[in-house]
């Protein structure tokens, strides 16, 4: 279990959106002072697939999704104040079934 932030202060918020498939999935880069970066995003109802190139952790902050790391056979179902992390260079799929899923990106 994480300890999910409810606000960030003093960063930078890169206006423009960054749209995957076709919309369903939508986030907002966060910079923070530091030089650390995470997004800020939705997933609608639907199984995508996603690359990294840095390690990085997916918390969940509302909603419930399936999540199948690339080389795993198994999902695993993540809920509000859930995370996951995933390694570099490497992927995984996330499938939401219902409602939106909120979810905070950190680059490790």
């Amino acid at each position: 279990m994480s300890s999910l932030p409810t606000e960030f202060s003093a960063v930078t918020v890169t206006t423009k959106a960054n749209v995957y498939f076709d919309g369903k999935v939508v986030s907002h880069t966060v910079l923070f002072a530091d030089g650390t970066k995470k997004t800020l995003g939705l997933i609608y109802p639907g199984s995508f697939h996603f690359k990294t190139g840095v390690p990085e952790r997916m918390e969940i902050v509302a909603g419930d999704c399936l999540v199948t790391l690339d080389g795993e056979s198994e999902a695993e179902e993540y809920v509000a104040s859930q995370h996951f992390d995933v390694p570099g260079n490497s992927g995984f799929t996330i499938e939401v079934s219902k409602g939106l899923c909120e979810y905070i990106c950190s680059f490790l």
